[in-house]
């Protein structure tokens, strides 16, 4: 009969006659029997011709309890025992023989579940070893030619099990997870600045509200970490025009509006404090604003004064060089328009423009309200005073009671009328204020972006005069050479000069772009905050008039307890009776009891 592995094996019949014992007789059959069971597979399987034989050898499998091979334990263990078969099971590079007639059980396969993770990728199939004689029902995972339950072989290499990624340590996962920052936010120093204390100082002509400028921070160019020093409204007015001044092209927080009249009022003190608090921080946080030395000079100076005007001095000693590029702004041209060539420019300038007209409407809008809370907390105190007059006249005491309580409510309501009124322009209409003042600032960037424009075609303007100066000295020959050398130095200069006019131009137009980025994102911020904090105001004061009218309705109901609103009053002995008529009806009324 012919061998259907005599493709793959055709020289293993010779090896398999002497692997046999000779004192074997079921060699035959169990060849028959090995032939048979792998006929199904070998029959749709293609012959592969691989540099490695593997090579199937006759198996003769005992019979043993509880089998763990299943099906083919027991297939085998129908076939009659044989004698001193000896098995050969293929395994890579490294084949082996293990004697199954000797009388002793073999041992049960290992799971794979039993074998350790591994958390590297196994070696390759010519460097594994094994230790100790191989299991003949152990199916390793590097054989090719794997025997299934039904005694064929599989259409390809079995796959190694999937090996689980090697876990980081404790450490490494938690410091994973931390948030971290950059380097340029963990190198910035942190401010933290309060305006307080306003007090009124000086006589009836120079009088002024005096604040005292508290400063935390964690910056190293300061002598200490907490200072104070005291500043008067002035002073944040040059802080303003001064940064505006050294910075070009930044916006710079502004400080509230002067105000002639009720500027001592305790309203307005504490708006235009707070709003001075706001701006010294939002100065202090700027990444360029925060590094000027003018507002080192501001927040940390005891004698400001005396500083300001040494400034001063000194500038004006170094003919202005201290004052940087706006030394060289001016409007050249003869003062022609400006025209805007940058698109997003000016789709920047109409935004800004609604905005200011909208911001405006809303802020009349808002004084609208707050003047008609004021005029509600008015009204509530005028029928307070009402109330209270007319439970003093009324003589039922179930009644004046009442009557006198409900007059203690409107005062308590007209509390919280003129403290929502209060807060109402503290929360958001400060908000409203400082953004209708930012813009302001906005578009005095603008116009200093047109003076380095201005400036830039002025400097052009200059050059080309030079330029045909030096023509002309050149179409005249060498007989002016002098000239000319001096010429060209000052063509060169002015080269130079609008080299760095359009330099200026170009940056202030980038940090420009910039700062409007900046500005959008905090006036979303700002405005989240303050309207949350209005909303949040608002629902106090209503849960506060709420639970003050529950109060008054519960102690109506108690009519059972006539002491909850009446305190009958202390009665004196012979107490003259009085002039008012209040007094005169009570007499008659006790006399008509008597």
């Amino acid at each position: 009969m012919e061998d259907p592995w005599a493709d793959s094996a055709g020289t293993s019949q010779a090896d398999d006659t002497t692997s046999t014992p000779s004192g074997s007789t079921s060699a035959p059959a169990a060849t028959t029997a090995a032939s048979s069971s792998a006929g199904t597979s070998s029959s749709h399987r293609p012959s592969r011709i691989t540099p490695r034989r593997l090579i199937a050898k006759p198996t003769q499998l005992q019979a043993v309890e509880d089998d763990p091979l299943g099906p083919l334990g027991a297939a085998a263990a129908a076939t009659p025992p044989a004698t001193a078969t000896t098995t050969t099971i293929p395994s890579g590079d490294n084949d082996a023989s293990s004697p199954l007639g000797s009388g002793v059980p073999p041992a049960p396969p290992s799971k794979e579940h039993t074998l350790p993770l591994r958390t590297t990728m196994p070696a390759p199939l010519g460097q594994q070893k094994r230790s100790g004689p191989p299991d003949p029902h152990r199916i390793d995972d590097d054989d090719d030619g794997l025997f299934t339950a039904g005694g064929g072989s599989s259409g390809g290499p079995r796959q190694p099990p999937p090996v689980p990624g090697a876990l980081p340590s404790p450490a490494v996962r938690t410091t994973a997870q931390a948030p971290s920052v950059s380097i340029e936010q963990a190198a910035k120093p942190v401010f933290n600045i309060t305006v307080g204390d306003p007090h009124k100082v000086g006589d009836l002509t120079s009088s002024h509200i005096v604040y005292s400028v508290r400063t935390k921070t964690t910056s190293k160019a300061y002598k200490n970490p907490e200072f104070e020093v005291k500043r008067r409204y002035r002073d944040f007015l040059w802080l303003y025009t001064t940064l505006h001044a050294n910075n070009p092209g930044v916006v710079v927080p502004p400080p509230p509006e002067k105000q002639a009249v009720g500027r001592f009022e305790s309203n307005f003190v504490e708006a235009r404090r707070a709003a001075l608090e706001k701006m010294l921080n939002k100065i202090a946080g700027h990444p360029t604003l925060g590094l000027d030395g003018d507002l080192k000079l501001f927040l940390e100076s005891e004698a400001f004064n005396i500083d300001v005007k040494h400034k001063e001095r000194k500038e004006v000693n170094l003919g202005g060089e201290s004052k940087g590029v706006l030394g060289s702004f001016g409007f050249g041209g003869g003062g022609s328009k400006f025209v805007e060539q940058d698109d997003w420019f000016h789709e920047r300038r109409v935004y800004l423009d609604a905005l200011e007209n909208q911001l405006k409407a809303l802020l009349k809008a808002m004084d609208g309200m707050v003047a008609q809370r004021k005029a509600m907390a008015e009204a509530a105190g005028d029928f307070s005073a009402s109330l209270h007059a007319l439970s003093t006249v009324e003589l039922s005491p179930t009644l004046s009671g009442p009557l006198d309580a409900l007059s203690e409510l409107q005062l308590t309501i007209r509390d919280v009328y003129d403290r929502q009124a209060q807060q109402d322009v503290l929360t958001f209409g400060i908000i409203i204020e400082e953004y209708i003042r930012l813009i302001g600032s906005v578009k005095q960037s603008f116009l200093q972006r047109q003076k380095a424009f201005h400036s830039w075609h002025s400097a052009e303007s200059e050059m080309q005069k030079r330029k045909a100066a030096q023509d002309k000295l050149l179409r005249q020959g060498k007989s002016q050479q002098d000239r000319l050398n001096q010429v060209s130095a000052e063509v060169a200069d002015a080269e130079r000069k609008v080299h760095q006019a359009r330099l200026l131009f170009d940056d202030m137009g980038r940090l420009m772009r910039a700062e409007l980025d900046r500005f959008e994102r905090e006036k979303v911020e700002d405005f989240k905050s303050a309207v949350e904090t209005y909303l949040e105001s608002a629902v106090e004061a209503q849960k506060e008039l709420i639970e003050k009218w529950e109060t008054f309705l519960m102690q109506l109901d108690a009519e059972d307890d006539e002491t909850v609103f009446y305190r009958p009053p202390v009665v004196q002995a012979n107490k003259p009776v009085g002039n008012t008529a209040v007094d005169r009806a009570r007499a008659r009324i006790d006399e008509d009891s008597d």
